[in-house]
């Protein structure tokens, strides 16, 4: 931006102060009168890194205040360092199904075991427990009266009744609590094999204050021994309500909204253990492993450990799942405004840094490795796992700081302050100098727009800018005392205002040395015009605008060397012309310089016959292979338009569907009345 307040011409905006150093420069502005301000980065807040108990920090910085221009990026480095002992909270998420009796029996004794594995990598663990089988309806659970209070397969055990979810236990420090609350459930059961984890694992993550979630690790550690249901699989009990993705659980740490909602999809589910910074642990038999495995690939921070049949194993499978889990390091951004573009270049210690990604990731690193990520800019950027975060806070440099500024400036008629070349007026005064005292009434203010008018009936400033104190401020290139003159309005040649050769001076081309002409399109040079021995156009033509104009009897002696094969392709190009020197002559505007050959002396042979063989047989050829393509476009065009029209209609018919609640026509009651004919005769 230009800081010097006579700059402008008359008329022009203080818009026409911003532009390229290069182009102000080149409309003479000194270089010392240019502003032109740097992005930065400013760290707002840098806690070292530190493994202190009471106050782990493991990201640096934490809030940065970035000064940026527009098309300039800036870089800043942001470090991560592994701490140990983080705190953790695991919450263990169990399928109650009946086919998982003996697994509930032995987590009933590994709760102190989960503990003690857990407290040799960290300080301090917190553990919960929930249990879930599936939403209580047909064709989940079994409706009849008996089934619904005891689902087990055999009369001969006790079930408790199906349920969706129940949060059993609050995270806790207590060993003891959580066997006892663990000991005390029952198993349940339920008729199809897929079980409803996706509604539990979706309350889980959004009852936040339920769970008791707290700022550290959390991983939720989720068993069963099949495969789960997701959304759509709700109609079948006729629920088609998408599920909302919020916390419904009563006082009894029950959902009891399991019936109104559908299970939530993969993608649903996915966003929400996300935003909730949750890592997930499937713990499951061996049948289920590839199933969940797919499941992983679409759940970011997730792992899948094969469980055994009885869960022996589960102390072993979460502490390896836990060291895989938090020995990755991704950094990415979230909710980044339109038009900030942001990348992120990972070095993970481990040799040559990665190319430029959309988000940066670690993978095994170990305790107390420190990591550093490069990041372009922008937003606000965080940690999977942890809640730690950066703050990147972004400001554009649209506001000049030249530390110029003058009070009462004489540049502005005492009425107001200088400030990076322009005058701030004050309250009462306008115009670029504040030359100009604000009126109120209406006669004056018509005299002053009468000033702005070049002439009597015309527009205010010719249509182009906004009067001022009788003064014309103009917009965009236009300038003058009544906004008359355009800068970008004069001819072009070559595509270019004034060919490039000229400055374009209120619609009119001034042009550089050795270039004349309305655009600047005559160079003023012969050197295109002169042969080795610096004669002029051989003494038989004249230069005009570096190119020879022959005189009569004279054509360019180009011409002189041209061979019988070459004037027959000429003529056959001009196939009903009975003149060769017609194409002759349309030829030879392309050269400059002129002979004494003429158009006689050129023809000592007569012109053989045109063969239209070659033109015929091309021309046929051309003509079917366009008309096949034209089919073939006409075709795919009407295939589109009638795809289109099928699928809106499909798309009118999903809306307009209705679920209705039906009772399965091929189902009996288990209770049958018989009545006695002869029970009246006695």
């Amino acid at each position: 931006m230009s800081m010097f307040q006579d700059f402008l011409k008359s008329g022009e905006s203080n818009e026409r102060r911003c532009d390229t150093p290069e182009a102000l420069e080149k409309r003479r502005c000194s270089e010392k009168n240019i502003f032109n301000p740097e992005p930065s980065v400013d760290p707002l807040k840098d806690a070292e890194l530190q493994n202190k108990k009471e106050n782990v920090v493991q990201l640096r910085p934490q809030n940065l205040n970035l000064k940026l221009r527009v098309g300039v990026p800036e870089t800043f480095t942001v470090t991560f360092k592994r701490a140990e002992g983080y705190p953790i909270d695991l919450y263990y998420l169990m399928d109650l199904s009946y086919s998982m009796q003996d697994d509930l029996e032995k987590i009933k004794t590994l709760g102190q075991e989960i503990l003690n594995t857990l407290m040799r990598v960290t300080n301090k663990v917190r553990i919960g427990f929930g249990c879930f089988v599936d939403k209580v309806g047909m064709p989940y659970v079994s409706t009849v009266k008996a089934k619904l209070a005891n689902p087990c397969p055999s009369r001969l055990d006790t079930c408790q009744p199906a349920f969706s979810f129940r949060n059993v236990l609050r995270l806790t420090e207590d060993a003891r609590e959580f066997r006892e609350q663990v000991s005390k459930q029952i198993i349940s059961g339920n008729l199809d094999s897929p079980e409803g984890g996706f509604d539990a694992m979706m309350q889980v993550a959004v009852c936040q204050d339920e769970i008791g979630w707290g700022n550290v690790t959390r991983i939720l550690v989720y068993t069963s021994d099949d495969t789960f249901h997701m959304a759509g699989d709700g109609r079948l009990a006729g629920i088609y309500q998408p599920n909302d993705g919020k916390c419904h659980l009563n006082r009894y740490g029950l959902y009891d909204k399991g019936n109104e909602y559908d299970y939530p999809s993969v993608g649903h589910l996915s966003r929400v253990l996300s935003a909730n910074n949750i890592q997930l642990i499937f713990a499951v038999t061996e049948k289920s492993v590839p199933a969940y495995k797919a499941l992983s690939e679409l759940i970011p921070q997730s792992v899948v450990g094969e469980l055994k049949n009885d869960s022996s194993n589960v102390v072993q499978l979460i502490s390896e799942a836990y060291g895989n889990l938090s020995s990755t390091v991704l950094l990415e951004h979230l909710e980044a405004p339109q038009g900030l573009n942001i990348s992120f270049k990972s070095h993970c210690g481990n040799g040559e840094p990665s190319d430029w990604k959309k988000s940066g990731k670690c993978n095994n690193v170990k305790i107390e490795q420190q990591v550093c990520q490069n990041c372009t800019v922008r937003r606000s950027e965080a940690l999977r796992g942890a809640s730690f975060s950066l703050k990147v806070n972004v400001e554009t440099l649209c506001a000049c700081n030249c530390g110029d500024r003058e009070e009462g400036s004489p540049s502005c008629n005492g009425n107001g302050n200088l400030e990076c070349g322009v005058c701030s007026c004050n309250k009462g005064h306008l115009g670029q100098k504040c030359e100009c005292q604000r009126q109120g009434a209406r006669n004056t203010t018509l005299t002053m727009e009468a000033l702005c008018r070049r002439e009597k009936d015309s527009q205010l400033c010719s249509g182009q800018g906004i009067c001022e104190c009788g003064t014309c401020v103009c917009r965009g290139h236009f300038r003058g005392n009544f906004c008359e003159c355009d800068d970008s309005s004069c001819g072009r040649h070559n595509n270019k205002i004034c060919n490039g050769q000229g400055i374009c001076d209120c619609g009119t081309c001034k042009c550089h040395a050795n270039y004349i002409g309305p655009t600047c399109e005559c160079s003023t040079k012969t050197d295109k015009c002169t042969n080795k021995d610096n004669v002029l156009c051989n003494n038989h033509g004249d230069c005009e605008c570096n190119r020879c104009k022959c005189h009569a009897g004279f054509i360019h002696d180009f011409l002189a060397e041209w061979t019988l094969d070459v004037l027959n392709a000429c003529a056959s190009w001009l196939i009903f012309q009975t003149s060769v020197k017609l194409c002759i002559r349309s030829l030879s505007n392309a050269q400059h310089m002129c002979s004494s050959n003429t158009l006689t002396r050129t023809f000592t042979h007569p012109i053989g016959a045109i063969d239209m063989t070659a033109l015929v047989l091309g021309s046929s050829v051309s003509g079917v292979v366009l008309i096949g393509i034209a089919i073939i476009i006409i075709y795919r065009v009407l295939l589109e338009v009638y795809d289109r029209r099928e699928y809106r209609r499909f798309l009118l018919e999903q809306q307009n569907v209705q679920w209705k609640e039906n009772q399965n026509p091929l189902f009996k009651d288990a209770t049958t009345t018989v009545f006695n004919p002869l029970h009246s005769e006695y």
